[in-house]
């Protein structure tokens, strides 16, 4: 199928609302049963053949270990223990609340003990609003549902083979259910002090300097789908470094720059996938020249560490 297909924002606000919430419910049970990781790598979904998985969780404590899936070909969200047993329930026709009840009724029905701590949307404006109670947000359209994951799946190919080429600590490539972006982070592992009023969920995810690069299906503040990258913390004068392709900028945001490429203008390239590649590349060598990081040691050619095999290339 075409790379990266059109998807723009407004033609599926409204469903988006609604797999935003679905994904949130799933992924804080995910949060809730899983086991934490450095910088909250517990915490995202991973691709599947089929869409998005929370891989298995729970802990060898004698309760189930489970998977939860969402199905986007046949539209279904399935539960699945490491017995064998399944239940699994249509996305189709259902509200927040009514997904919410269908799962947790799913998870009954496997034994499954899980609470969520916070049955509400994180980072949302309906955040005050406990699932069980949102009947508002409805909206399922099937076939935007499975472009959005057609166009996910392309995209965590695009940032695995950018990840090939760094050998040093890297987080997965993973789709983060509370933000509702792809993203894969390099770390150069020099600890960033954290002012004592940091937020617990900031002071884990930037404990580290970090080159972060990504991709959003666009929001309120940016309402279209595009590339990301930004570097954290931010070093001085880093819009002043040139991004490729041409089309690509510096934004600002409330919390710093992003470097930006807007899907639409990397589609409008000769090469979308070569100029994806060329955007993270520039973004990268932008933050970590200005940061002080050692680059010629951190590369890692077509995925190659041992110098013997890359010199055979």
């Amino acid at each position: 199928m075409e790379l990266f297909p059109a998807l723009p924002l407004a033609e599926w606000r409204e469903t988006k609302a609604t797999l935003h919430r679905f994904a949130q419910i799933v992924g804080k049970i995910r949060l809730a049963a899983g086991i934490r990781r450095n910088h909250w790598w517990n915490v995202p979904f991973h691709l599947t053949g089929r869409g998005l998985t929370t891989r298995p969780i729970g802990r060898a404590d004698g309760n189930p270990i489970f998977t939860i899936d969402f199905d986007f070909v046949a539209h279904r969200l399935v539960v699945t223990t490491l017995d064998g047993k399944a239940a699994s329930f249509p996305l189709y026709g259902q509200s927040v609340a009514s997904f919410y009840r269908e799962t947790m009724r799913a998870l009954a029905a496997l034994d499954i003990p899980v609470e969520i701590d916070i049955p509400r949307p994180y980072d949302m404006p309906d955040s005050d609003r406990p699932f069980a109670d949102d009947t508002e947000h409805a909206a399922y359209d099937q076939a935007k549902v499975t472009r959005y994951w057609q166009i996910l799946s392309q995209v965590n190919l695009v940032l695995e083979e950018f990840a090939s080429g760094f050998s040093g600590k890297i987080s997965p490539v993973h789709h983060f259910w509370h933000t509702f972006d792809i993203a894969c982070t390099r770390f150069s592992d020099r600890p960033v002090p954290q002012p004592p009023d940091v937020d617990p969920v900031t002071r884990e995810a930037y404990s580290r300097e970090v080159i972060s690069f990504g991709f959003w299906f666009g929001d309120d503040a940016f309402p279209e789908p595009a590339f990301y990258s930004y570097t954290a913390p931010e070093p001085d004068k880093l819009t002043d470094e040139p991004l490729l392709p041409e089309a690509a900028r510096w934004v600002a945001r409330p919390t710093g720059h992003l470097a930006v490429l807007r899907y639409a203008d990397a589609r409008a390239e000769p090469s979308p996938r070569a100029a994806v590649l060329a955007f993270y590349e520039s973004a990268y060598k932008a933050g970590a020249r200005l940061a002080d990081w050692d680059t010629d040691s951190l590369d890692c050619p077509g995925g190659i560490t041992d110098p013997q095999l890359s010199s055979h290339k």
